[in-house]
């Protein structure tokens, strides 16, 4: 079972409580997240099942988009409800125009620290774990894009929001850091992660609605096959003699193509594309391989080979021999 899960995490739920639970629907072991999402938080989490768990390095550093609610008035050490306060509570909030000026300096490239507690690994420990054991922690900050902090509704302690960030921003740390600036507190309340790049909400499924899809049979409901993943990126179709090359890694020249897709764009002998990434097929559909043009633009190497399987009649060819 090769291919993309969009679920609609629920509130609780690790994202690794969620790898398991697909795992033990499916019946599969090789299942792995492309971008963790807090317990607190619910929405969309994308989940690669088999092979396409090879693809990590092409969907978790997409932009994401979030709705939430923070609350001032006081700071937690967790950056959200579920931890301890750290500031006494106070009932002066910020005027709303003031407000609105104060986010706007929380938009752009910016460096920001994440949370204390956090599954990122400070020399290969987790900063959660360093933390409950109240381990000094220096945390460097790292650079995030925030495009967009807009305000949708501000009702006193709480600023309902809409972000839409870079891969690696953490919200918690914008609503405390926001809270720091207002000098009023603030801790994250709720949170839902409604986009991953083009990914959207609407398209996941619930733990539980995939359970039900899966044991009716019908798999094709929440299942995006490999084949249909990393369409930006031209599809080429190899003749069935040049199959090998790809599957071994070697390189493919013009003369082993049967066809390139309509984005693709050749010139004379060579081969061209922006993005100098293409996936290769077999005439028979099967995605073999992502492959980069050469610095001579006339070949492809394969880099990342996803299917290295021998054809049939070669294997039936070897045991007849």
């Amino acid at each position: 079972m090769n291919g993309m899960i969009l679920v609609d995490k629920p509130k609780s739920y690790t994202s690794h409580d969620i790898v398991a639970k697909i795992r033990q629907t499916i019946g599969f072991q090789k299942v792995g997240h492309f971008g963790t999402l807090d317990p607190l938080a619910t929405g969309l989490l994308i989940i690669g099942t088999g092979k396409a768990t090879r693809f990590f390095p092409f969907f978790s550093k997409l932009d994401k988009t979030y709705k939430g609610r923070l609350r001032f008035g006081y700071a937690t050490d967790t950056y959200d409800s579920e931890g301890r306060p750290i500031s006494p509570e106070i009932n002066n909030f910020p005027d709303k125009n003031i407000l609105l000026r104060e986010i706007k300096t929380f938009t752009g490239d910016f460096f920001q620290k994440p949370p204390p507690f956090s599954a990122k690994k400070i020399e290969g420990q987790r900063l959660y774990m360093l933390a409950r054991k109240k381990k000094p922690i220096k945390l460097a900050p790292s650079s995030v894009t925030v495009k967009a902090f807009e305000v949708t509704d501000y009702s006193p302690p709480f600023l309902d929001f809409i972000v839409d960030c870079s891969s690696g921003t953490y919200i918690r740390s914008l609503a405390h850091d926001l809270g720091q600036h207002l000098n009023c507190g603030a801790h994250l309340t709720e949170l839902r992660r409604i986009n991953v790049g083009s990914f959207h909400i609407n398209d996941a499924y619930s733990p539980d609605e995939i359970e039900a899809f899966h044991q009716k049979g019908h798999v094709e409901r929440f299942l995006k096959p490999i084949e249909s993943l990393l369409t930006e990126y031209p599809k080429i179709i190899l003749k069935e003699s040049s199959l090998n090359l790809a599957r071994n890694g070697n390189k493919i020249s013009p003369g082993d193509i049967s066809s390139l897709d309509k984005h693709s764009q050749s010139s004379g002998e060579n081969i061209q594309n922006p993005n100098n990434i293409f996936r290769i097929f077999s005439p028979g559909g099967e995605f073999i391989a992502l492959a980069r043009n050469d610095y001579t633009k006339t070949f492809l190497h394969p880099f990342l080979v996803i299917n290295n399987k021998k054809p049939e009649s070669n294997i039936e060819t070897k045991r007849k021999k």
